[in-house]
């Protein structure tokens, strides 16, 4: 059932917001869509990435929008009533906290940023709090239910729509992935966090955030935004971790495998079946073990364990809680297949995440390693011969491929990945992303291992305009049901 209120309540709780129009009118829902504005619904008219909301205030009213919440009155529009404040985007989070009553106070949010092992890490807290409401890159989850995510963080109003269902459905605990892109945009505005978490940080994101400096301060802004009593749990290893809390008064948790740190790993066994570590909390050790591979996972697992020491979990129970934990889709995720082979696709889109994968998969390997990758278009582009420098180097076999191209040229971005090759010529170069993996697949023996990055968990292909059905995984398995006939014009691509 659709939430309302009138704006005469709402406005009981912002008295600082200078009203035209009468007050006594329902509000059904807050918007910043004119397309998806409906009846009754309060239109937000903010300054975006490319237009001022204003420009659809025409629509939004001719779809029913009842108010408007606006930086200057517009006396075009007298038959709706329009909130008038400077700062629009500060008086959107006040109005959304307001309409959806006040929902991230009566849950424990964590919230946990840096480049890498977001998702795994916030799967992990998850496994540990229960069934928690869950925000990020692959899905949001309320309670026993599940919705696929068009971005690693919502916006405002959607941000506190969820906590609202959240609380409905009786969770008592949040966790979320913040993008930097979000936090440097204000879309966790008003938002006050429990427990931060900072897992690393590496180049990513410089088409946006210009430098790493930028980037780094852009994820710092998480720390900014605690409760008091929080806990600010931080990578002890990474360089930025002093960046993230320098202006943060609550105390602090570091985990680690090298630095001095509180929640430490060491003793490490890595091996192709799973992970044991000896960890140590203050005066307390325990053995651990998880069916999770690989040493970057050692620090996802860490992570997590901060986030319940900050709960009040017991050390060792967690540690058996987690030995339960499988994994999560497309992060170095098997692939069932009809020939046993060992396929594995991964969500690794930049060198540092790369490099963690394949040194795990060189750990495990008995025959060739094989990765098929490509470099997503309008990002980043100097990170892309890194990645090719990377491959090249871990990988017995490099095969480069398209992948979100978005509108650039593929070929252009194919070009600038073999820019960071030795031995560019070694190379094979299959555009075509399906072909490309049918391609590695074919050459592959029971002992070799494929390895195909960039997308993880994603089911569609971004070219140009359009967005594709595209999902590895079903791709990798389909290759493995090819006929002979099939496999020969593969071979001879």
């Amino acid at each position: 059932m659709e939430r309302s209120q009138t704006l005469t309540q709402l406005l009981k709780q912002i008295p600082f917001c200078a009203v035209e129009g009468p007050t006594d009118r329902v509000i059904t829902g807050l918007n910043s869509n004119s397309k998806t504005v409906a009846p009754g619904h309060l239109f937000i008219a903010k300054q975006g990435l490319s237009a001022h909301g204003a420009q659809f205030i025409p629509s939004a009213v001719a779809q029913g929008a009842v108010a408007l919440l606006v930086d200057a009155y517009y006396p075009a529009f007298p038959e709706v009533t329009q909130l008038i404040y400077p700062d629009v985007p500060s008086m959107e989070a006040l109005l959304a906290r307001a309409f959806y009553d006040h929902p991230q106070d009566k849950l424990f949010l964590v919230g946990i940023t840096g480049t890498n092992g977001k998702t795994t890490t916030s799967y992990l807290v998850r496994h540990l709090l229960g069934e928690c409401g869950l925000i990020g890159t692959v899905e949001q989850c309320i309670g026993s239910q599940s919705f696929p995510s068009t971005h690693t963080t919502p916006d405002v109003l959607q941000n506190y729509s969820l906590f609202h269902e959240m609380v409905k459905a009786r969770c008592d605990s949040c966790v979320m992935e913040t993008s930097s892109h979000a936090l440097h945009q204000g879309r966790l505005r008003s938002i006050l966090f429990d427990v931060a978490v900072f897992t690393n940080l590496t180049q990513d994101h410089l088409d946006y955030h210009s430098t790493m400096q930028e980037y780094a301060e852009a994820k710092a802004l998480l720390f900014t935004s605690l409760k008091a009593g929080s806990t600010a749990v931080v990578n002890a290893d990474s360089p930025y971790s002093d960046l993230m809390i320098k202006s943060c008064s609550t105390q602090c948790i570091r985990y680690g495998i090298e630095a001095p740190c509180d929640l430490k790993a060491s003793d490490l066994h890595l091996h192709s079946s799973g992970t044991a570590f000896t960890l140590s909390y203050k005066e307390k050790k325990c053995t651990f073990t998880s069916p999770l591979i690989g040493r970057y996972n050692v620090y996802n697992l860490l992570a997590a364990m901060g986030v319940g020491l900050a709960r009040g979990l017991n050390l060792e129970c967690m540690a058996t809680k987690l030995e339960s934990f499988i994994n999560v889709s497309g992060r170095l995720e098997s692939v069932p297949n009809a020939k046993g082979l060992n396929i594995y696709v991964d969500y690794a889109h930049t060198d540092d995440a790369l490099k963690n994968v394949l040194q795990t998969l060189q750990e495990i390997k008995k025959g060739r390693l094989i990765t098929v990758f490509g470099c997503g278009g309008n990002r980043d582009p100097h990170k892309r011969p890194k990645m090719g420098a990377v491959v090249e180097e871990l990988s017995d076999v490099t095969l480069i491929t398209s992948d979100n191209p978005r509108t650039e040229n593929p070929q252009e971005i194919i070009r600038q990945i073999l820019a960071g090759l030795k031995q560019p010529g070694e190379a094979l170069v299959i555009e075509d992303r399906k072909r490309a993996i049918e391609h590695a697949i074919q050459m592959t023996t029971p002992e070799d291992i494929v390895l195909i990055a960039g997308k993880g968990h994603e089911k569609v292909q971004l070219c140009g305009s359009t967005t594709f059905p595209f999902d590895d995984k079903s791709v990798a398995s389909a290759a493995c049901r090819i006929t002979k006939e099939e496999e020969e014009k593969i071979t001879r691509y």
